[in-house]
């Protein structure tokens, strides 16, 4: 397959932007992983970083593997205005895209022949890296892939095949002096351009097996899940909403959630409901301590209510973010 064939079945198959490399091994990116875990810059993430003796090795990943075609999917839309009393969910959680793209690498790969695997939100394959090698974007100061066309507002998924595909070059690009996404994080995540320190990081705070520290709970503001600051800011991202124009947000999408909900959810009902969201030990009752932050920077009487019912709760970490949220309550009413 040549290069303007596969462009042809991207286009086809409404893929955003797709490229092919050799499979070969990830050298410099698992140097990159093994230096940054022995820093600590990963917390206690494990994702592709667990192993990157197999996440940075795809031509171990398929027997006779000879190609890695990375591909892009959009999943921007417009938010919608927040109702009094929601918390915030990140774009790329408002609607499965992960399972849209996984659906048509697979159908690509039926299209290509031969034997193949698609690896979509998979922690055996450090998806950035072919999407970099391949052309489908570069890496951005904040970590992030960046795509020519849809910035990165995208989700990345891979296909390892044992066919020869014609490689596509990098792109010949960067960020240049650009530093808003440093200066936008309010919490000094990005300080080291291009490295980001988790233990930092108000997305990972928000899946961490722990609440965040009190000296970030004020920046997630209604956050209960993830962060968008970096890529809210980034330049490359500037326009994507003429290009979506006319796109439809998905039936079921989810930008926004009831706090009181959340509070008042089941913990096994609250983690099902949003299966798509990484939360650790499958605990839904984390997504729950989340909800209580938000209410804290943004809740009003409704929510003061359901969290003051958590004052008393069996557990000792839930306690604590319920009276941190009615302070913050009383400090904003002030």
């Amino acid at each position: 397959m040549t290069e303007a064939e596969l462009h042809a079945a991207a286009r086809e198959l409404g893929l955003d932007a797709i490229g092919a490399t050799p499979a070969e091994p990830y050298a410099d990116t698992e140097r990159h992983i093994r230096e940054r875990r022995a820093r600590g810059l990963f917390a206690d993430m494990r994702f592709t970083m667990a192993r990157p003796e197999e996440s940075c090795h795809p031509e171990t990943l398929l027997p006779g593997a000879r190609t890695v075609v990375s591909a892009a999917l959009c999943y921007w839309h417009p938010e919608p205005e927040r109702p009094p009393g929601h918390g915030r969910l990140p774009r790329y959680t408002w609607f499965d895209a992960y399972e849209i793209l996984r659906n048509r690498l697979d159908e690509l790969g039926r299209r290509i022949g031969g034997a193949y695997r698609v690896l979509v939100d998979a922690n055996q394959h450090v998806d950035r890296e072919a999407a970099a090698r391949s052309g489908v974007g570069f890496y951005g100061k904040n970590t992030l892939l960046i795509t020519r066309r849809h910035g990165s507002w995208v989700v990345l998924g891979t296909l390892v095949t044992d066919a020869e595909l014609e490689a596509t070059p990098p792109l010949d690009l960067d960020c240049g002096d650009c530093r808003l996404c440093i200066d936008a994080c309010p919490t000094s995540a990005l300080d080291e351009p291009g490295t980001l320190d988790s233990t930092r990081c108000l997305s990972y705070w928000t899946q961490a097996p722990a609440p965040a520290p009190a000296e970030y709970r004020n920046e997630l503001g209604a956050q209960v899940y993830g962060c968008d600051i970096c890529q809210d800011v980034c330049p490359w991202n500037r326009g994507v909403e003429k290009r979506r124009a006319g796109e439809r947000l998905p039936a079921g999408a989810t930008p926004h959630v009831s706090l009181v909900e959340w509070l008042r959810s089941d913990p096994d009902r609250l983690r099902r409901g949003f299966a798509r969201l990484y939360v650790p030990r499958n605990d839904g009752g984390r997504l729950r301590l989340n909800a209580l932050v938000a209410a804290g920077n943004v809740g009003g009487d409704g929510e003061r209510d359901a969290v003051a019912a958590l004052r008393d709760d069996p557990d000792e970490t839930t306690r604590e973010l319920a009276a941190w949220a009615l302070a913050r309550m009383e400090e904003r009413d002030a």
